[in-house]
């Protein structure tokens, strides 16, 4: 990877996890995503996913983690005091975006670099470190680039500390307008982990169905000729509307003055939920839909 790279990576990191595995899953600029998914990030492992972020970013070589473990108290008893216990920085810089880190694959470089050190700027060699121990050390800062820049491997702790009791309850009160019993039975066996039941209950996601199945985003169009024209909407702008009909034709309309739009987003609801509901209100529905097996 080349060294300038990792600012723009730490800054499209977040975005790319779900980029990877959904990149149709939810609205990009002004357009509505097509109603399909690629591979659906809900059956990903946490490995696929690092994996996937990690082909997607670029990041490089992948680390050592045994060698990377063996580097941790290496690094702590020499380093930390000065580039911190995760190397992000304290009396002296950061290693995450450092030029002689980036250049580094295996400690190829990095090796001989900390062996004489940079006595001119204050840090100090290791000539009587071996290698192998500055090798350990190297893949240690490697690993901490790493958590930084791929969010895809992170590793979401428990998340299910809500009362189910009360997340019952929050769903006979607000989601049964919309709802049956038969949307949530075994919604707990539905996901990989109770993250991805969280994020699926939060904001389904829009994919491909007929009828009733489908959350896609649908409009009917009045043009000032007369003509009504329905369908599902594949983009929507300031100036222009795009609707595939039942048919599967497509029909691009300008917004002229005297066109008529009706849209329909079955997670209309889910939007204004989004706005009112508490971190308690999340964690209690989470808490209670995992039961649901």
């Amino acid at each position: 990877m080349h060294p300038w790279a990792l600012s723009g990576l730490l800054a499209i990191g977040i975005l790319a996890s779900s980029e990877i595995a959904c990149s149709q899953e939810g609205p990009t600029g002004d357009q509505p995503a097509p109603q399909h998914q690629s591979t659906s990030q809900n059956n990903m492992t946490p490995e696929q996913r690092a994996a996937a972020l990690r082909n997607f970013l670029g990041l490089g070589a992948v680390p050592d983690k045994a060698a990377a473990q063996r580097g941790a108290p290496l690094f702590k008893q020499n380093c930390a005091f000065c580039h911190g216990p995760q190397a992000h920085g304290a009396t002296g810089p950061g290693l995450i975006t450092s030029d002689e880190v980036l250049g580094d694959d295996h400690g190829e470089h990095l090796v001989s670099f900390l062996k004489k050190g940079r006595p001119q700027k204050g840090m100090p060699g290791f000539p009587t470190m071996s290698d192998s121990q500055l090798t350990e050390i190297s893949e240690f800062i490697h690993l901490q680039v790493e958590t930084v820049a791929n969010r895809g491997a992170y590793h979401v702790l428990n998340i299910v500390v809500g009362n189910p009791v009360k997340g019952k309850a929050y769903v006979a009160d607000h989601c049964m307008s919309c709802h049956t019993a038969e949307t949530f039975a075994h919604i707990g066996s539905r996901f990989r982990s109770p993250d991805q039941l969280q994020k699926g209950w939060i904001w389904p996601a829009r994919t491909a169905g007929a009828g009733d199945a489908s959350l896609a985003i649908t409009a009917t169009v009045k043009t000032p000729d007369g003509r009504s024209i329905a369908g599902r909407v594949s983009q929507l702008s300031d100036f222009r509307i795009s609707l595939v009909d039942t048919a599967g034709q497509s029909h691009a309309i300008e917004l002229e003055p005297g066109v008529a739009v009706d849209i329909t987003d079955p997670l209309a609801k889910h939007q204004e939920m989004i706005m009112t509901f508490t971190n308690s209100d999340m964690h209690n529905v989470t808490a209670y839909l995992v039961t649901l097996k």
